[in-house]
């Protein structure tokens, strides 16, 4: 069994790999984030959602020449939005737009697009690797432009911009989706205004933040003409999604959502519960990319290990870490918009147990969500086999076609 298991973490990197080399290798040109001053910018106290800065950029899915993808008018910007505690920070992400005319029915829609695990080094921001031709949603990023639609992608909070990237907490995820989607509407030249119909995509990470944008939006972003969320593979508790990994062939994730938890809350001081072992793996985690060879290295150096074997106390049985996880919690707010989430029934990554009580949560809530589930899909195949669906299920509300659900 631990052979097998091992074997499915090697063929899952090597499929995230060779996914990366179908829509782009790892071999960059252009200064990465933390050597380009694009991505420092003075603090802003502006209005979340401001554009601090811009600059034309190039979208491309191809890794040798890095030739721009036709069609396609790429603009990165640095844009002003919130923690999940309410502080002002500056984020960067990229607006992509379709050169030819939008030819459905009203205005051009917009989706705020959430993308999945990166790692948390500034070497894998979505801004860059779209730029260079190596990033593994492109294609999926590609299929929603040929649709006719803009997509606005956010690095969120120190992935790309100074800081430590606060990786799957869903507060600041959320907010920066819908700052990025404000920022979209706000950026001269895009064709896009505050009536744009807006919609919201994720999957794995950028399922939490789909989920979490859903969630404050009414409060945070009344503004948005939101239509609808399609989020897939959702993380939406991760304490149970932590307690799923741990001794598992992918405790790895966890590793890097307790770097992500003690950057947004530094009172929870992670060194302090680690062991010898686990400092060294800390030295070793702040940077990394997951499409890498020092991710693939950490991925399969702590295959199966216990977070026992790097702590000195587990900060998941304290009262301090479970109150920041369970204030991340999903399923406190009921969505006001149609909600399209799937899940692959035997994801070897993010419990299908967890998700389905969030469907479960929100339709007791009274929300309108279409559960899709797939039997016989693992956690990549769940994000393939779901991406055209999703998209159908964005298609259709923004024409404006009712749908009830299947609570």
């Amino acid at each position: 069994m631990f052979v097998t298991a091992r074997a499915r973490l090697g063929a899952l990197l090597a499929a995230v790999v060779a996914a990366c080399f179908i829509v782009g290798a790892p071999a960059a040109t252009a200064a990465t984030p933390d050597k380009d001053p694009f991505y420092t910018s003075p603090s802003s106290t502006a209005a979340p959602g401001t554009i601090v800065r811009s600059r034309t950029a190039k979208f491309t899915l191809d890794p040798f020449f890095k030739f721009a993808t036709p069609g396609i008018r790429s603009t990165q910007v640095i844009y002003s939005s919130q923690t999940g505690q309410g502080q002002p920070i500056n984020i960067s992400g990229t607006v992509l737009v379709p050169t030819a005319r939008w030819r459905g029915q009203g205005q051009r829609p917009l989706v705020t697009y959430g993308v999945g695990t990166r790692g948390v080094g500034d070497a894998c921001a979505p801004s860059y690797t779209m730029s260079q031709g190596t990033d593994y949603e492109g294609l999926f990023l590609y299929a929603a432009l040929q649709r006719g639609w803009a997509v606005a992608v956010s690095d969120m909070r120190g992935l790309g911009t100074p800081g430590q990237h606060t990786y799957e907490v869903g507060r600041d995820q959320g907010k920066a989706l819908l700052d990025m989607a404000r920022a979209a509407e706000r950026l001269p030249g895009s064709g896009l205004d505050g009536a744009s119909p807006v919609g919201i995509m994720g999957y794995s990470q950028g399922g939490t933040s789909a989920g979490w944008a859903t969630e404050l939006a009414p409060s945070y972003a009344p503004e948005l003409n939101l239509k609808g969320t399609a989020a897939g593979g959702v993380p939406a508790d991760l304490l149970a999604v932590a307690k799923g990994l741990d001794g598992g062939p992918f405790v790895a994730f966890a590793f890097l959502a307790s770097l992500g938890y003690d950057a947004a809350y530094p009172e929870l001081n992670l060194p302090s519960y680690l062991n010898a072992q686990g400092k060294d793996l800390l030295a070793k985690s702040e940077n990394v990319c997951l499409v890498s060879v020092d991710g693939i290295g950490t991925f399969l150096g702590t295959a199966f290990k216990k977070i026992d074997d790097y702590v000195t106390t587990n900060p998941l049985n304290t009262p301090q870490w479970q109150a920041r996880l369970n204030e991340n919690k999903l399923g406190s707010v009921k969505p006001t918009v149609p909600v399209f989430q799937y899940h692959g029934q035997i994801d070897e990554i993010i419990p299908f147990s967890q998700a389905e009580t969030l469907r479960n949560t929100w339709c007791a809530m009274g929300a309108n969500v279409t559960w899709k589930t797939y039997p016989l899909a693992e956690h990549l195949l769940g994000m393939i086999a779901g991406a055209g669906p999703a998209m159908d299920f964005l298609s259709d509300r923004f024409a404006g076609k009712p749908v009830s659900g299947n609570c």
